[in-house]
């Protein structure tokens, strides 16, 4: 599915068809262990983040990761936010399933929250599903962007401050 010559380009169309004034927030790369996994970018009106929608959160991948374990690990970081109900948590993972495919290193999936609570997610530039349900549209973002997160050092990355 790697297409890597359109990776490369920015998402800027799709992200300013959702994002008025979209500019960059911040970004970073997301390590685990020694391994880099992706870089991250986020965009928002005017750059200026507010942790409402609509924002975008761009992912270069830089390993080849399996599509099923993007939406597991998804699944897995979703409930440590919080209480996730199983009936959510197997919809959810089923629609990601569905939506992220096997990455090679440059592929490209962008993920952004419409200011209707939709999540939009493309994939090398082409689009790939929309989720409307504002519940996923928050747990899923906040993956990376609550105080809650997993990962505080690429949070504060992706908002400007690491």
């Amino acid at each position: 599915m790697s297409n890597n010559a359109v990776a490369q380009e920015p998402d800027a169309t799709h992200i300013n068809n959702y994002v008025p004034n979209a500019k960059l927030v911040g970004k970073g790369m997301f390590s685990y262990y020694l391994w880099d996994v992706y870089t991250g970018a986020l965009y928002a009106p005017e750059g200026e983040y507010t942790n409402q929608p609509p924002f975008a959160l761009r992912l270069t991948y830089q390993r080849d990761l399996k599509g099923k374990k993007i939406a597991q690990r998804s699944i897995d970081e979703m409930k440590k936010q919080g209480d996730l109900s199983a009936g959510d948590s197997d919809k959810w993972l089923s629609l990601m399933n569905s939506i992220f495919p096997d990455v090679t290193e440059g592929d490209v999936i962008t993920g952004i929250a419409t200011k209707d609570g939709t999540s939009v997610f493309y994939v090398n530039g082409e689009k790939a599903d929309e989720i409307e349900d504002k519940a996923f549209t928050q747990r899923f973002f906040d993956i990376w962007l609550s105080d809650k997160t997993s990962e505080p050092t690429f949070r504060k990355k992706l908002l400007g401050k690491g």
